[in-house]
């Protein structure tokens, strides 16, 4: 960082409006290196801790054209859909700090294709997977596998993509979802057919500069609505931190050296170097860390449960944004962090709007951190429900009881029309 960033502080502008860019803008809001926090769209949440923007996510002129104008040091993209756009190029085109990949490194996670090819070429464990193009060729596949499949869209779904399916009937059924009704539109265009793999799954993230990486924290998060992950799939019902796994302590290390570093070297070989959060979906299978899925930007919502974990990011950001990524960062007290997402009923077979949001500042009395995922600002003052899932709050300790602890204390003061969480997140 040039004497003179470090001199008047950097403006930070962070790409997206929901729970993990609520996350992102608090913790460089905090952050020593940082005078000035700016968010486009944001929400109510990331309105208090510094500008709104009106300019979408998916705008990359409308994006370049704000950061030039407000003088931004450093732009952070959230969602996959900015990444999808372009935004990376258009800033990159511009001369224009970014944390976050171009369009063709994003493919890791805009073509689950792409990225089981890669996995395959380089030697990184993954389910067996075959990709189909036409429905014809997905059912002769599911007619050849014994036992449960995953189907998953090849583009970006939203998180909706992946179906577990437990019979040839109901696999043949999404493939006709997919392919023939087109219920995910061109993501579903071509489909990836995988073994269902059983195990403990984990979220791992490696910040990462084009050629290096350096690990964060790794976290567990709950996809299913409802208690004993039973209900639909949703995008995140809450997370926690340090995973109970066997082999927790040792998961980094693997991960970096089995699945991260030959990722970036062959994202480089093909002209295409990987610069920004690379997620790790992993699965603990028998000895080996089997990928799910890569994604390429932080995860929502273990993103809201990871940075409360760190002392200050922005130093790994910035690094990774310069090419000069510096040495790991140490995770700091408190040691333990949970999540619970509180949803509005019935998400996600339906998603309502309106009302408003009591208890925060309760909440946020007794230490918690409340990052708004799904919130609107009332024209009447407040906070009002935006439809799905609403919030997340975070509670932090020195182990998983105390920080589990606080966050339903924390939940407990908070109400709105319709509100469900569940009730066995880091149980």
């Amino acid at each position: 960082m040039s004497a003179d960033h470090a001199a008047r502080g950097l403006h930070v502008l962070v790409v997206g409006g929901g729970g993990r860019e609520h996350a992102l803008a608090w913790a460089c809001s905090r952050s020593p290196l940082v005078s000035r926090v700016s968010c486009s769209p944001g929400n109510p949440g990331t309105a208090a801790l510094g500008s709104n923007w009106s300019i979408a996510a998916t705008d990359p002129a409308g994006i370049t054209k704000l950061a030039r104008s407000e003088a931004v040091d450093l732009v952070i993209l959230g969602p996959d859909a900015a990444v999808a756009a372009g935004v990376g190029d258009a800033l990159a085109a511009a001369g224009i700090r970014r944390f976050g990949p171009t369009r063709a490194a994003g493919e890791l996670e805009t073509s689950k294709a792409f990225a089981k090819r890669l996995m395959a070429r380089v030697g990184i464990a993954t389910a067996p997977f075959k990709v189909c193009r036409e429905p014809d060729e997905a059912l002769r596949e599911l007619r050849r596998r014994d036992g449960p499949v995953v189907v998953k869209a090849d583009g970006l779904a939203l998180g909706k993509g992946a179906f577990v399916c437990r019979s040839p009937a109901e696999a043949a059924a999404v493939v006709e979802r997919l392919m023939v009704m087109a219920e995910l539109g061109d993501a579903g265009r071509s489909v990836v057919i995988e073994d269902c793999l059983q195990g403990d799954e984990v979220s791992l993230f490696a910040i990462c500069d084009g050629e290096r990486a350096v690990m964060l924290p790794p976290v567990c998060d709950y996809k299913r609505a409802l208690d004993g992950d039973l209900g639909a799939n949703t995008g995140g019902m809450g997370a926690y931190s340090p995973p109970r796994v066997a082999g927790a302590d040792d998961l980094n290390r693997r991960a970096l050296a089995e699945i991260v570093t030959p990722t970036l070297a062959e994202m480089a070989r093909l002209g295409r170097p990987f610069q920004g959060c690379l997620y790790v979906g992993g699965m603990l299978v028998g000895d080996r860390i089997s990928v799910l899925e890569f994604n390429v930007r932080f995860g929502d919502p273990e993103t809201e449960v990871l940075l409360p974990l760190l002392a200050d990011p922005v130093p790994l950001l910035w690094g990774a944004a310069s090419g000069e990524l510096p040495s790991p960062l140490a995770a700091v007290a408190p040691a333990a962090s949970v999540g619970v997402v509180a949803v509005r009923a019935p998400y996600p077979e339906a998603v309502h709007a309106g009302g408003l949001v009591e208890g925060l500042e309760a909440a946020e009395a007794l230490g918690c951190l409340i990052f708004q995922m799904g919130t609107s600002a009332a024209a009447t003052g407040g906070v009002e429900v935006g439809g799905g899932r609403v919030l997340i709050c975070v509670g932090t300790g020195v182990d998983l009881p105390a920080a589990r602890g606080a966050a339903y204390a924390g939940l407990g003061q908070i109400n709105f029309a319709g509100m469900r969480y569940r009730s066995d997140i880091a149980a």
